[in-house]
């Protein structure tokens, strides 16, 4: 259960749909508000099917490219290293640079499927979370399921949470969730370094 739990709110952290509201917003706002639901649905939807197929694909691609568990979790904890410092330190300069613009056509798998749900991250996490061992593609499984069903819920709330909580507080949200990702991606990068040692000195064979 903590497994699930751990990954869970790995996964919840790095979807960031707090951080991916202004976004979701501004690809929506065109789009009539009748069909919102149904296009981001939609959007959900692809992004699921794109992370289940990476899922259950990851084992097989570690094990064609001969990498080992301590390196996917060293690599794993410098990605999330790097996307906490940017949602810990982005500034509102930034947050304006990467608005997606709102365009006249309803959105369709770019930007919302992928990169913003289903993106290099996302993939990555996965990856990561399903090279351990035995019985954790199904904890994987699970905790995406759950983790995707958390996104989804604040995602399909844009529009009211935004009004809320405004720009500042969706601002506190993802900056807090960034520094529950530092702890996250030391702890990672920790506990691969730790797992190269043992295998160095010869303890695991």
């Amino acid at each position: 259960m903590d497994i699930i739990f751990s990954a869970v709110i790995t996964l919840f952290l790095v979807m960031d749909p707090f951080g991916n509201i202004p976004l979701f917003i501004a690809a929506l706002k065109r789009v009539a508000p009748e069909r919102r639901n149904r296009v981001l649905c939609r959007e959900l939807s692809i992004a699921f099917a794109i992370m289940l197929a990476f899922l259950f694909a990851g084992r097989q691609i570690l094990h064609f490219m001969s990498i080992e568990q301590y390196s996917m979790n060293i690599a794993g904890g410098i990605i999330l290293f790097i996307i906490s410092v940017k949602l810990v330190f982005n500034t509102e300069e930034d947050e304006g640079e990467n608005k997606a613009p709102a365009r006249a056509e309803e959105p369709f798998v770019v930007p919302l499927a992928i990169p913003l749900v289903a993106g290099p991250a996302v993939l990555s996490t996965l990856l990561i979370l399903c090279s351990k061992a035995d019985g954790s593609l199904f904890y994987t499984l699970i905790a995406m399921l759950v983790a995707s069903a958390l996104n989804a819920a604040v995602l399909t709330l844009s529009f009211p949470i935004s009004n809320l909580l405004g720009r500042r507080g969706l601002v506190a949200i993802e900056r807090l969730s960034g520094m529950l990702l530092v702890l996250m991606s030391v702890n990672m990068v920790m506990g691969g370094i730790s797992d190269f040692i043992r295998i160095s000195a010869g303890i695991i064979k």
